[in-house]
């Protein structure tokens, strides 16, 4: 019976998922594989990685374990007989990983998180189905950085044990794991999220089930409001990136980071949003938004945007109305808060852009710049 291997964890009364649980991870991408690395090496669970497609659940788990192969190459570095080690080592590791295309594999995990496609019609059928084939206790957790927690919960028949475990990419990287509580999510299946997203060394921060959770929330409508001000006129795309960069103490202005993030996603993101939220009022598409995704002009992944691209080289600056080109200010174009909205193919420690002129120290170095400013 799933939580089976569960204890407890001392005082706090919180249900723990001890080594050698068994953990689901479902959809092979960037995300899942990295999620499943995780369970794998960090909380020594004994992980199922599932994806229906044979080709991309074996590139998943090879990704695994040249993922791996690299982290314990560059720990084990300069010891004895350092390759056997390395070797050795991810030959434990890869032994607490099933590779496999039967969902119903999945039937008796304590936790299954799923890092399936961002379609929420996909995402409802797929939770009906778990809901019938997983044990009654459990845990349904969804990866998903748009949907509402809530309508996969519902799909699944057992809304109580549905939770949002939403990693930030590249999950190898990124600190942090947004805990999502929908309106039915018991306290019991909070408690078990939070742990296991400790138990996998990832910040847990906790949050009802609102749109966009916390980073993506705040992050899209302080962009939408930045190209909102260039709609109106009341300043240029050069003094509002300054403005953020120079004032609030931000790497990079929100043109700069729109342009990186790619506009038909933030596009996608607030349209959906104005979908289910049309009385919301911080859930705005400027026009200038509008017009670059009408003419294919999606930032970095096109070449123009807001900015002129050359790979992830911002050049220069376009003028999306009048095509005028004119120089701009120092490139800072390394941000880990903001990856979170960054497609896949692109936020992966290949494709990031391999020098920044400054480097992000993480939330604490925000409160000291904010602190300095009051």
């Amino acid at each position: 019976m799933a939580m089976a291997r569960m204890a407890p964890a001392g005082a706090r009364g919180m249900a723990t998922l001890a080594p050698g649980s068994k953990i689901g991870v479902v959809g092979m991408g960037l995300m899942g594989h990295g999620i499943a690395q995780l369970a794998a090496d960090v909380a020594k669970y004994n992980v199922v990685a599932v994806d229906v497609n044979k080709e991309a659940m074996d590139k998943g788990v090879q990704a695994i374990e040249s993922s791996l192969t690299k982290v314990y190459g560059k720990k084990l570095k300069g010891e004895d007989d350092a390759d056997s080690k390395v070797k050795a080592k991810v030959d434990e590791i890869m032994s607490r990983v099933e590779g496999t295309t039967d969902v119903n594999a999945l039937k008796d995990c304590d936790i299954v998180v799923e890092a399936i496609i961002e379609n929420l019609e996909i995402k409802k059928k797929f939770y009906k189905q778990l809901g019938e084939i997983c044990q009654p206790d459990t845990i349904l957790a969804s990866n998903t950085s748009s949907f509402p927690i809530g309508h996969l919960a519902d799909a699944s028949g057992r809304p109580d044990k549905v939770v949002g475990l939403h990693f930030f990419n590249p999950v190898q990287l990124m600190n942090l794991c947004e805990v999502v509580k929908a309106d039915k999510t018991s306290s019991e299946t909070m408690q078990t999220a939070m742990d296991f997203a400790n138990q996998v060394k990832r910040h847990p921060v906790s949050c009802k089930d609102t749109p966009g959770f916390v980073v993506n929330r705040l992050l899209v409508p302080y962009i939408a409001q930045a190209l909102s001000m260039y709609d109106r006129g009341e300043a240029s795309v050069e003094d509002i990136d300054a403005a953020m960069m120079r004032g609030a103490g931000h790497p990079m202005g929100p043109f700069h980071l729109a342009d990186y993030i790619g506009h038909d996603t933030i596009h996608a993101i607030i349209t959906g949003w104005k979908d289910m939220f049309p009385d919301e009022p911080a859930f705005i598409m400027p026009k200038c938004l509008d017009d670059l995704v009408a003419k294919g002009h999606l930032g970095r992944k096109t070449g123009q945007g807001f900015y002129k691209w050359e790979g992830n080289k911002k050049l220069e600056r376009t003028h999306a109305a009048r095509g005028l080109f004119i120089s701009h200010g120092p490139d800072i174009n390394h941000f880990p808060p903001f990856r979170a909205l960054i497609p896949e193919k692109v936020a992966n420690c290949e494709n990031m852009p391999a020098r920044a002129s400054r480097k992000w120290a993480g939330p604490e170095e925000a409160r000291v710049v904010h602190t300095r400013r009051l």
